[in-house]
């Protein structure tokens, strides 16, 4: 299977190594807890958390092939993010792809994104949505509790104030999507509850 960036994860590029120290403050800064800046603040560290997940998975080409070069992130329900996802991607080239942004209350009109981004308006749908993406080459992104363990990839969380995320390597490998070993090392790794 052909992979985005050959060799990406062994020389990751420089610009990705600019953005880390941002996603591991977001762990670790205390100035940066969402406790004390409020909401405006979360979704400023999620969007940055976004970004660089980009830079630390890689998907197969046919992941590509409706996108027309870029590469979207769709965001599914009531968008928390305002304007600050679209101002966090703006210009950004991940291996001479264009980051977008798509908005949409359908699954379906997000068809040729790789990233979906599930907001907490969806928590009632989620076996529906991850039925519909299915095993197409996409991250599933949410913040939704337990959404990795319920099959999603990786979703956000709060800790003492912090903004945190748990990872699904599991999920994502059934997908066709590899994700680094320096992104896996920074989330909570967990897997798919069956009951």
């Amino acid at each position: 299977m052909a992979l985005l960036g050959p060799g990406r994860f062994s020389r990751v590029p420089r610009q990705s190594w600019l953005f880390l120290p941002v996603l591991l403050l977001g762990l670790l800064d205390p100035r940066l807890a969402v406790a004390q800046s409020g909401n405006v603040r979360e979704y400023q560290i999620k969007a940055a958390f976004l970004f660089n997940f980009v830079q630390f998975v890689r998907w197969p080409d046919s992941a590509f092939a409706g996108s027309g070069g870029s590469l979207y992130i769709g965001v599914l329900g009531d968008d928390p993010f305002g304007p600050t996802l679209d101002e966090t991607v703006q210009g950004q080239v991940i291996d001479g792809r264009p980051l977008m942004i798509v908005r949409s209350r359908q699954v379906a009109d997000l068809k040729d994104c790789q990233v979906i981004f599930v907001c907490r308006s969806e928590a009632g749908h989620l076996p529906d949505i991850l039925s519909q993406v299915g095993s197409r080459p996409v991250l599933l992104v949410s913040e939704v509790p337990d959404f990795a363990q319920e099959g999603g990839d990786i979703d956000f969380y709060l800790s003492k104030g912090k903004v945190r995320f748990e990872v699904n390597p599991q999920s994502a490998r059934q997908q066709g999507l590899q994700i680094s070993s320096q992104l896996l090392a920074l989330g909570k790794i967990v897997s798919h509850e069956t009951n």
